[in-house]
C-alpha cells in the first residue's frame, strides 16, 4: 500500500469521524409519587442502549406518599421508562419493573427536555 494512498484513508476516516452525528444530550425530570401504602424504589431504563439512571448498583428511594423529582440526562429523542416496586418486594411493581424485565402501557417517555406529568404510583 502507498504511503500515499494510505495518507488519504487516514484522512477520509478523520473527516467522517468529524461529521459524524453526535447524539444530542437532552434532559428530562420524572416526576414520581409513591402512592402506596410502603416505601418503594424507581431505576428509570433507556430502552435505546443499555442504560440505566441512576446506575452504579444504585436505585431512587421513594418513602410512602413522597412525591420526586428525578432528573436526567439522556440522548434527544431516546425513549426512558420507569421500573418502580415496593421495597423488598420485587413482586409488586409498576411501569416496567425491577431490571426492565416487564413489559408496560404508558410508563415510557421521549427524552425532549421538560418533564413528565406527574406519575402516580398506587396499589
Amino acid at each position: 500500500m502507498s504511503s500515499t494512498f494510505a495518507r488519504r484513508v487516514a484522512a477520509a476516516l478523520s473527516l467522517a469521524v468529524l461529521i459524524a452525528p453526535a447524539a444530542r444530550a437532552g434532559d428530562v425530570t420524572f416526576q414520581i409519587k409513591n402512592g402506596h401504602p410502603n416505601a418503594m424504589r424507581v431505576e428509570l431504563y433507556s430502552q435505546d442502549r443499555d442504560y440505566v439512571w441512576p446506575g452504579e448498583g444504585k436505585d431512587f428511594y421513594l418513602d410512602d406518599g413522597e412525591t420526586k423529582q428525578l432528573p436526567i440526562s439522556c440522548n434527544e429523542g431516546e425513549k426512558i421508562c420507569y421500573g418502580a416496586w415496593v421495597d423488598g418486594d420485587e413482586q409488586t411493581y409498576w411501569g416496567v419493573g425491577p431490571n426492565n424485565k416487564e413489559t408496560c402501557e404508558d410508563c415510557c417517555y421521549t427524552c425532549s427536555g421538560g418533564q413528565t406529568e406527574e406519575i402516580d404510583l398506587e396499589e
